[in-house]
């Protein structure tokens, strides 16, 4: 992968049933998921904004606004400027308009 698709771009919720060795799998927000108590998600856009959509207490959605880069065209580094949390890495292994694998770091 050169550059970052296009379809990246989007809110992604994770369908975390479909995670397999280490690769988390996210589905796009409008996608039909069985209940669950709660999903995580991350919002990516063009811009360079990431918003991670964590589980709170009580299982109510937490947004965290951060930041996110690329080197390579294969990878985010993803920051929390001004947020106790941590740095990470997601490494994109597929992405499309209906997935997107990817192996944190």
């Amino acid at each position: 992968m050169s550059k970052l698709p296009a379809e990246l771009f989007q809110q992604w919720t994770h369908s975390y049933e479909e995670d397999a060795e280490g690769v988390a799998v996210y589905r796009p927000a409008a996608y039909p998921f069985p209940p669950a108590r709660g999903r995580r998600g991350m919002d990516i856009a063009a811009d360079g904004t990431f918003i991670d959509h964590a589980i709170g207490g009580a299982d109510v959605p937490d947004i965290i606004p951060g930041r996110w880069s690329t080197a390579d065209g294969r990878s985010l580094a993803i920051s929390f400027p001004g947020a106790a949390r941590p740095d990470r890495r997601l490494e994109i292994l597929r992405c499309d308009d209906k997935v997107l694998k990817v192996r944190a770091s």
